[in-house]
This record gives C-alpha cells, sequence and structure tokens, in this order.
C-alpha cells in the first residue's frame, strides 16, 4: 500500500513544457567520464570503517564532493571533470553505497560517515576542503561542517535534507520497506532490470531527473548493481535508509547560526522530494550565507545532468572567475 501511495504520488511529475526547454544533450555530453573509465580510476582505502571507495582527480587545493542517496561517487563524474583543473576533487562512496566495502558490524548512519569523511582526510593528509553536498549527501555536509568547521573553507549545498524535511515525506515509502527487507528487491533490482522503468514516472528518473533521457543505461548500473549483488549488501541499503528515519539534523539549527563558514545555495526548482523552503531555511539559518540560485528545470539529481551549473557557481565562489 504504501509502495502503490508513492508512486501515485510520483506519477505525472514530468512536465512536458519544461522537458521541451531542456537542452538535449549527447551520449558522451551528458557522461563526461565514461563508466569504464570511471571504474578504472577509482580507489580504495582501508580503513577501520572498512575499504572506502574514492574518486580522486587534480592537484592543489581540494574539494570534497558528498552523493546522493541511492548513488555514489559517478554522480559527480560531469563536476569532477570539469573542476579538477582547478581543485584536487575528492569524491568518496558514502558508507552502504557505491563500490565502498563496509566492515562488519560497522554504522552506516550520518554521524558515522562523518566520522569516515575525517579519517578518509586525515590519511590524505588533507587538513581542509571546499565542501560540496547533495541530497543525504547535504546532510552529511551539515554535520559535517557544524562538528569540524575548521576543516571546511566553503560548503556549496545543492537540494538536500534540511532540519524540517529530514527525511522528506517520500523517503518513507523507502524506510518503510527497507525495514521489511524489501526495498532493493522491490524498486532498485527491477530498475537495474528495466532501464526504461527506471527512467518512467515511476521511476528514479521521473522521481529525481528533469531529463527523460536520464539517468543512462551505464548510471544506472554503476549505481545499482553494487547494491544488489549480494544479501550483505542489500542489507547495508537498507540500513542507509533507516538511519535517516530519526532525524539526523534534529536541532542544528543552532549549529548553523553559529557557523562562520562562507555558504552558497544552489537548489533545483522543479524538484518533488525537497521543497524550496529547504533553500530558504538554509540561507537563513547559515551564518555566512551568500544567497541562493534557484535553477529551472532541475530536480533533485541536477547536478548529474547540469554539471556546468554546479562547475560555473564552484568556480564563481571559490574566487576562480
Amino acid at each position: 500500500m504504501q509502495r502503490r501511495a508513492f508512486l501515485q504520488l510520483t506519477a505525472g511529475l514530468i512536465a512536458s513544457g519544461m522537458l521541451a526547454s531542456y537542452a538535449p544533450r549527447t551520449q558522451a555530453g551528458i557522461q563526461g567520464t565514461d563508466e569504464k573509465r570511471f571504474h578504472a580510476s577509482r580507489r580504495f582505502l582501508q580503513t577501520s570503517f572498512g575499504r572506502v571507495a574514492y574518486m580522486d582527480r587534480g592537484t592543489g587545493e581540494v574539494a570534497l564532493f558528498l552523493h546522493g542517496f541511492p548513488l555514489n561517487s559517478f554522480q559527480w563524474r560531469g563536476a569532477l571533470d570539469r573542476l579538477s583543473p582547478h581543485r584536487r576533487c575528492i569524491a568518496p562512496d558514502f558508507l552502504g553505497l557505491g563500490f565502498t566495502e563496509v566492515a562488519e558490524g560497522q554504522s552506516v548512519a550520518p554521524d558515522a560517515q562523518v566520522a569516515m569523511l575525517i579519517t578518509l582526510l586525515d590519511s590524505l593528509g588533507i587538513a581542509s576542503v571546499d565542501l560540496v553536498g547533495s541530497d543525504s549527501g547535504g546532510a552529511v555536509a551539515q554535520l559535517f561542517v557544524t562538528r569540524h568547521p575548521e576543516r571546511v573553507r566553503s560548503l556549496l549545498l545543492t537540494n538536500c535534507d534540511t532540519e524540517h524535511e529530514s527525511p522528506p515525506p517520500a523517503m518513507q515509502p523507502v524506510i518503510a520497506l527497507s525495514h521489511e527487507g524489501k526495498f532493493v528487491d522491490q524498486w532498485l533490482a527491477p530498475w537495474l532490470a528495466d532501464k526504461q522503468l527506471a527512467r518512467s514516472p515511476q521511476g528514479i528518473g521521473g522521481m529525481c531527473f528533469a531529463n527523460p533521457a536520464d539517468p543512462t543505461d551505464e548510471a544506472i548500473d554503476c549505481y545499482f548493481a553494487p547494491l544488489v549483488s549480494s544479501p550483505r549488501r542489500k542489507a547495508l541499503v537498507h540500513a542507509y535508509a533507516i538511519a535517516l528515519e530519526h532525524n539526523p539534523l534534529h536541532d542544528i539549527g543552532p549549529a548553523l547560526r553559529r557557523c562562520k563558514v562562507p555558504a552558497r545555495i544552489v537548489w533545483g526548482v522543479d524538484d518533488t522530494i525537497f521543497s524550496i523552503a529547504g533553500a530558504e531555511y538554509l540561507d537563513k539559518m547559515l551564518g555566512n550565507s551568500l544567497g541562493i540560485r534557484r535553477v529551472a528545470n532541475a530536480k533533485l539529481f541536477y547536478p548529474e545532468e547540469r554539471p556546468d551549473v554546479i562547475a560555473e557557481e564552484a568556480r564563481k565562489f571559490w574566487g576562480l572567475v
């Protein structure tokens, strides 16, 4: 019943007029870095949290990119292509997602993700970063910057959880199915097997992407294949979702107010998962917010579809233009 309600909620979310204005792109243009090359360049770091998978491209000051659920660092491939000439770009796969191999008994909750990121940076000898976060990665970014402000030079947030929308209503059926151990088999596995379903209004495409051609076949494979690969991997995905059930951002407001890290919010206004009120909340609460850019014809995972927007904002924000 919960699944039916969610599908009814998401049906019809693609508006034809909006999509008609969406600039078409070639397959290569969308991908920037293809899956084969991306896999070949992946690195791993053995830690107490497990074997953490991450991308590491470019040189100089470091930018740290935090992806959404149920994606992985492949989400940022276009942004890494465009920004690695200016920054050393590091994009890890969160515990429980992507190609990170989680240690037995290790939590995959947001608090553990923050601790894992600190360990990753310490192991790589990185003192501070320009932090970029999307979706649940944006929630982790807020926890990171309020707990370790000395490690963050700047904060760039796209559509993500906020204190009053964490988790968002659309996550409730995902969490309910995860409690039953069914989310991966009922949603992700069918999307992996049927790419057109994945791109339909009933799939992740219609829910989270503005372009009906997204996500690409290779993106679907890259995101979901590791998550359905074993009972343990499925259990970790479920644990990741369940860990979001009890608001990890509860009462973070005062810490956001105290935070003096320069922050910029770049929000897709057609998102049906996170409301524009979230962007306005962050702008109001962050102690050094430099305002909101509202991105038209953009849903939750627009950073994957519109990497030029991310690159443009980041270069301006980082003082590179």
